[in-house]
């Protein structure tokens, strides 16, 4: 049976060329640890997948959050102070170090493309978060976060963590920092408007008290404010904010709860002052 060797030599260029690029790319890799001694390659282990969409065009993204050895823990934190980070003003002070890939193309069930991506974190800080529901979903929104801030996306906050499937495609190769860079704050130019603002008296409350919570409801006292005309409320999934003009008040704040925004209700009493909103609370 005669061959063709035009085939046959085809595909051994391809071989070939595939050699040559795995060659390349230890060597490219072997050049950037070399230059730059304060970073390594890693290869991280799966860890959980999450799913989300995109909020503008809806396309599917798949979040594979790994885990490693290599990569630094944040700071310890009990679960009553992940509750008052959540609850305070700035909850961004506290930094869960993490590594972000590039974006890859994958092909999902129905044979569509979407975008994947990798995220690494401390290994021991993953497993504590897999035994805590309000730790796991602190990572994920961090994780958002952070590849919202890199890639300049919005991702929507209502995510789906996939059974039984710890990642989607495949894992990369992340070449990371062993050493940590001094910390440099620089201080951005705030809005004056913003900064001028006070922040106003609030309070949280869970109904019903005991139990499973069915909604959230926050009382902000706005004294001097004459009505809701002065007021712009954004009710989050996970975040309250709410600015009085012209430059009376400002408030934004994280809360430990994902909200139902659609069903949301706020009441302003011009009498009392107070702005209340109830919140139905979706899950804790």
């Amino acid at each position: 049976m005669a061959s063709d060797s035009s085939l046959l030599n085809s595909e051994l260029e391809l071989q070939q060329q595939e050699e040559l690029y795995q060659q390349l790319l230890l060597q490219t890799m072997g050049k950037l640890q070399s230059e730059n001694p304060d970073s390594k390659v890693i290869r991280p282990q799966p860890g959980m997948c999450v799913k989300t969409l995109t909020k503008l065009d809806k396309q599917k993204v798949f979040i594979n959050i790994c885990q490693s050895a290599s990569v630094p823990p944040p700071p310890e934190l009990s679960r009553d102070e992940l509750v008052e980070l959540l609850q305070s003003e700035d909850p961004t002070g506290y930094r869960v170090p993490m590594s972000l890939g590039e974006p890859h193309t994958e092909v999902d069930n129905s044979s569509q493309g979407c975008t994947v991506y990798d995220v690494v974190i401390n290994q021991d800080f993953f497993q504590r978060c897999q035994k805590d529901p309000m730790f796991q979903q602190f990572l994920i929104l961090v994780s958002l976060e952070g590849l919202e801030n890199k890639y300049n996306l919005e991702l929507s906050r209502e995510w789906k963590v996939l059974k039984n499937r710890k990642f989607f495609g495949s894992v990369s190769e992340q070449n990371i920092r062993t050493k940590s860079r001094p910390v440099i704050q620089e201080l951005q130019p705030q809005d004056s408007s913003t900064a001028a603002a006070k922040r106003p008296e609030f309070s949280l409350l869970v109904e019903p008290p005991a139990g499973d919570p069915e909604y959230l409801i926050a009382e902000i006292q706005l004294p001097g404010v004459p009505s809701s005309r002065s007021l712009i409320l954004d009710v989050g999934e996970d975040r309250l904010v709410l600015t009085a003009r012209p430059a009376l008040y400002h408030l934004d704040v994280f809360h430990p709860f994902l909200i139902d925004q659609e069903n949301s209700v706020a009441q302003y009493n011009t009498n009392t002052q107070i702005l209340t909103v109830t919140m139905p609370v979706v899950s804790s």
